[in-house]
C-alpha cells in the first residue's frame, strides 16, 4: 500500500494543528463498522482563535460527509477558519456534491489533511481543487496515524483486494486446541470481548472447513455496536463438509454465508448458503471475489491450515494473537500456524509496528508483516 502524504518542508505545525488533527482522526473512528465500502472521515472546523466551531464524521447511511456536517454546524463561523480533515476531501460528484465545493463556498481559508485519498476518483484532485480556489492546503500531519485508521480502505483502494487481518487465540506454548480439539475457551472474557470489537470493524470473517465442522461456530459480531452491514461469513471448504444443520447454514437470514468449494450442495443452497466454485489453492482468487463484492476487509480466524496458507501466500496484512497464560502441551495438539512455514529463521515472517496490550490475564500482540513495507 502506498499513500501520498505530500509533506511540505516549509510547514511548521503548531500545538493547535496537532491537537485538532488528532481530534479529526478521533472523530473519523466514530464511523467504524458504518462506512464500508467508503472511508472513515472526521472533520473539525477551527476558528482563527483556536475554537472548534463545527465537527462531523462520516456514516454511509447518513449520506452527508464529515466536512458538510461540520460546516453546517459552524455556519458563518466557518468563514476564515481552518478545516482539519482526516482524509483528502473529494472534488467529484458521487452520492453527494463535492466537499471541496462546500469548503470553498463556506469561506474556509486553510485545509489541513494528513493523507491523500487513494480512490482514483479523488486522488490528488481534491487538494488541487482547493488550491486552485486560493485555499492553503497543508498535508502530512499525523499521516501514519491517519493511514492506520483507514488501513483497510487504503489497501482496498490500492490493490482491489480486501485487507486481511489474521486473528488467533493461543496458549503460551502456541496451541489453539487440546489433542481432543477442545478449544473453548483458551482465552479469558476480556480477550473474547476484544475479539468481537475486531469483528465489528471488519466486513467479513473467514475460517476453514475444519474449524467450521469441529467448532460449529456462529461467527457473528457480538460487540453490540452499530454496524451498517451484517458480517459476511466465509468458509473455505473444498469438499463441502459444512452441514446443512450447522449454525452457519441455519442462520443465513441473520448474516450471509459464502462457501468457497470445489463442488455443489443443493442442501446448503436450500438453506441460503451461497456456494462459489473455487480452488482452495487460489486464495488470491478468493480475495478478488470478496473484493468484487465491495468487501474491503476480512478477519481470518483460522484454523491452523488456513492461517498457514494465507501466510505462505504472503496475503496477510495484519496479525493479532491473544496469548493466554496456559500450557496445553502434547504433540498431537494443533499449533496456531500450519502450512509449509519457513525453512530458515531468516525466512520467518517478522512483524513490525508491534503493540502489546494486556487483556485480563491474557496478552494481545498485534503487528504488521514486514513484507508490507
Amino acid at each position: 500500500m502506498q499513500t501520498m502524504t505530500l509533506t511540505e518542508p516549509a510547514t511548521v505545525w503548531t500545538d493547535t494543528d496537532r491537537r485538532m488533527m488528532a481530534r479529526a482522526i478521533e472523530l473519523a473512528a466514530n464511523g467504524v463498522g458504518q462506512v464500508s465500502p467508503g472511508p472513515l472521515v472526521g472533520c473539525a472546523i477551527v476558528s482563527p482563535g483556536g475554537e472548534i466551531v463545527g465537527e462531523g464524521f462520516y456514516i454511509f447511511e447518513a449520506i452527508k460527509h464529515a466536512e458538510t456536517i461540520a460546516l453546517d454546524l459552524a455556519g458563518e463561523k466557518a468563514r476564515g477558519a481552518t478545516a482539519y480533515v482526516s482524509l483528502e476531501p473529494h472534488a467529484h460528484y458521487g452520492r453527494t456534491a463535492p466537499c471541496t465545493d462546500a469548503l470553498i463556498a463556506a469561506g474556509i481559508k486553510r485545509v489541513v489533511a494528513p493523507i491523500e485519498d487513494l480512490n482514483p476518483k479523488v486522488s490528488g484532485k481534491g487538494f488541487a481543487h482547493l488550491r486552485a480556489a486560493g485555499i492553503t492546503v497543508q498535508t502530512g500531519l499525523l499521516s501514519e496515524v491517519a493511514e492506520q485508521v483507514n488501513e483497510a480502505y487504503l489497501h482496498y483502494m490500492s490493490t482491489g483486494l480486501p485487507f486481511v487481518h489474521l486473528k488467533l487465540a493461543v496458549s503460551l506454548d502456541g496451541k489453539i486446541a487440546t489433542r481432543t480439539r477442545d478449544s473453548r475457551w483458551i482465552t479469558g472474557a476480556e480477550s473474547r470481548a476484544r475479539a468481537h470489537e475486531l469483528r465489528h470493524a471488519y466486513d467479513a470473517i473467514l475460517v476453514g472447513a475444519g474449524t467450521a465442522v469441529t467448532d460449529d461456530p456462529l461467527l457473528i459480531d457480538r460487540s453490540g455496536l452499530a454496524r451498517r452491514r451484517p458480517l459476511v461469513r466465509v468458509v473455505l471448504d473444498d469438499a463441502l463438509r459444512l452441514s446443512p444443520s450447522s449454525q452457519l447454514a441455519t442462520t443465513t437470514s441473520q448474516a450471509p454465508v459464502i462457501v468457497f468449494g470445489g463442488s455443489d450442495s443443493p442442501e446448503l443452497r436450500a438453506q441460503g448458503v451461497e456456494i462459489v466454485n473455487s480452488n482452495r489453492g487460489n486464495l488470491r482468487g478468493v480475495l478478488q471475489e470478496l473484493g468484487n463484492r465491495s468487501l474491503q476487509s476480512v478477519l481470518v480466524e483460522g484454523g491452523a491450515a488456513v492461517a498457514g496458507e494465507f501466510i505462505d501466500a504472503g496475503l496477510v496484512n495484519k496479525v493479532t494473537f491473544f496469548i493466554a497464560p496456559k500450557i496445553i502441551g502434547g504433540t498431537e495438539a494443533p499449533s496456531a500456524i500450519g502450512g509449509k512455514g519457513a525453512e530458515l529463521m531468516a525466512d520467518a515472517l517478522e512483524l513490525e509496528r508491534v503493540s502489546v496490550v494486556q487483556r485480563g490475564s491474557d496478552i494481545e500482540v498485534t503487528g504488521y508483516p514486514r513484507h508490507e513495507g
